[in-house]
């Protein structure tokens, strides 16, 4: 994890304390930055995840996939002629 400070000095006694924090607080993800923002008696923490994968899943043509690897020649081209909709605001009178 790359921790950066600003706006001041600490401890290295303070800055863990600050990442066991922000671990403990978040231990189903992976962080991999804390920047640690000091404003007179004021401490800011931020910090940033690692990305996680996710599968998308979606509703065409009536099913609902992940993705298109084994579907056929005929559902695929029923994919790829589907009309997209778009959503629009109604205005206000």
């Amino acid at each position: 994890m790359i921790v950066n400070v600003n706006g001041g000095t600490i401890s290295e006694e303070e800055k863990n304390a600050y990442m066991n924090y922000v671990i403990g607080k978040h231990s189903d993800q992976k962080i991999t930055r804390l920047d640690i923002n000091l404003d007179g008696d004021y401490v800011d923490l931020k910090y940033y995840y690692e990305p996680k994968n996710f599968e998308r899943i979606r509703r065409i043509t009536g099913y609902l996939v992940g993705t298109l690897d084994h579907w056929n020649n005929g559902k695929r081209a029923e994919e790829r002629d589907r009309v997209k909709h778009d959503v629009s605001v109604m205005e206000q009178i």
